[in-house]
């Protein structure tokens, strides 16, 4: 796996690939990529920092696939939109004479343009890695699937078990004939813009096997190991739901209710007709609030954090947080809990992300304390 960061340079955001060796400019490949111009590919420019060669890519206004589903689940729609990018890519590759073993398939170095709908994907001139992560492309696809769409979820669990069993033979084009199939089963089609190759005809090159040579058996026995999974993964969802509300129930103890209290019922029988135990000023002092809050600079209450994690920006639908601001990105920032921590994390945002002045790197992570005060854009809000 190649050394990458997220870096900002006057007004873009980069995702910047470390170069073990000093690559050779006027290779094919270089040459191709510094023109730019191939739908697909994020712009690249090479550049040299103390002795070190870099590459470049412009992410800017742009979210990876791996940030954008830290919460949500991945639509039949999202993908089917994907692999019609993917099958423009390869064609955009074949057309330049470019190796697709050199697209790195790994979520967080695929990227997404969620006001144009439009992916994008990374590509590393000669590239010598082993593997450039299908695979962990895949198991993220299962992962993150919307298991309420069956058909949807047995289409993603072939298609990991085709590639693990045929390799790159599979992508050829076995793996367009299993999305188009999404769109004759399971719950309505979804419009995407695979709509327009669905209507091509892609030739197969998979066999499929004949019933009485196996066939009937083997699609049983995966049909079988596609519903245990199934029930496997509905099993660990529940699990994860009742340790949420357990922890929900936990984090709301201690919290002010509407309701009053005796102070028997409060403090024990042991205070009842007197007025409760006095709190050492030190004790006090320690106790920190149970629920933080995102405060305007008129004090008005934005945000209670009670999640594990808040996503902001102005993008309805995407945000947690909306901030009708023309300053604010799409997807602008996200505050994460980590214990009993909270961090601020920018999300490749075109204006920044700021944290007492400072500026935050594209996905760098900071810890908030009481009192910070968060700039997103032209928007100031205080974390207490």
């Amino acid at each position: 796996m190649l050394r990458t960061e997220f870096v900002r340079n006057l007004n873009c955001n980069y995702e910047r690939v470390w170069l073990e060796e000093k690559p050779e400019e006027r290779r094919y490949q270089y040459c191709i990529l510094s023109r730019g111009g191939i739908r697909g590919l994020l712009p690249c420019s090479l550049r040299y920092l103390n002795g070190e060669a870099y590459l470049y890519y412009d992410i800017t206004s742009k979210q990876s696939v791996a940030q954008l589903f830290v919460k949500r689940v991945i639509s039949r729609g999202w993908i089917k939109d994907f692999f019609w990018s993917f099958q423009q890519i390869r064609q955009e590759l074949g057309r330049f004479l470019l190796e697709e073993r050199n697209v790195l398939w790994y979520p967080q170095q695929i990227f997404q343009d969620l006001e144009q709908n439009v992916f994008s994907f990374l590509y590393v001139p000669y590239y010598q890695g082993e593997e450039n992560g299908f695979s962990n492309l895949l198991e993220f696809l299962v992962e993150r699937v919307d298991y309420e769409d069956e058909a949807l979820v047995e289409c993603v669990y072939k298609m990991y078990e085709r590639f693990e069993q045929n390799g790159e033979v599979y992508l050829q084009e076995q793996v367009f004939e299993d999305i188009k199939a999404l769109s004759d089963t399971g719950k309505a089609p979804v419009e995407s813009r695979q709509e327009e190759w669905e209507n091509e005809p892609v030739e197969t090159v998979m066999e499929e096997e004949e019933p009485g040579d196996g066939g009937e058996e083997n699609l049983e026995q995966e049909r079988r190991g596609l519903f245990s999974f199934l029930e496997s993964k509905k099993r660990r969802s529940r699990q994860r739901r009742d340790r949420y509300r357990q922890n929900l129930q936990i984090s709301m103890e201690g919290l002010a209710v509407a309701e009053e209290l005796e102070y028997g019922e409060e403090y024990g029988e042991e205070y009842r007709g007197d007025y409760g135990r006095t709190v050492y000023l030190a004790e006090a002092a320690d106790r920190k609030p149970a629920v933080r809050r995102l405060y305007t600079s008129e004090g008005r209450i934005v945000a209670q954090l009670n999640e594990n994690d808040l996503t902001i920006g102005k993008k309805k639908g995407e945000a947690d947080l909306v901030l009708e601001d023309l300053s604010v990105s799409r997807i602008h920032a996200r505050i994460t809990k980590e214990g009993e921590d909270y961090f601020l994390e920018d999300m490749n945002s075109t204006n920044g992300t700021i944290k007492n002045g400072l500026r935050l790197q594209p996905y760098e992570k900071r810890k908030l304390e009481e009192d910070d005060e968060i700039q997103l854009g032209a928007v100031v809000l205080t974390f207490r």
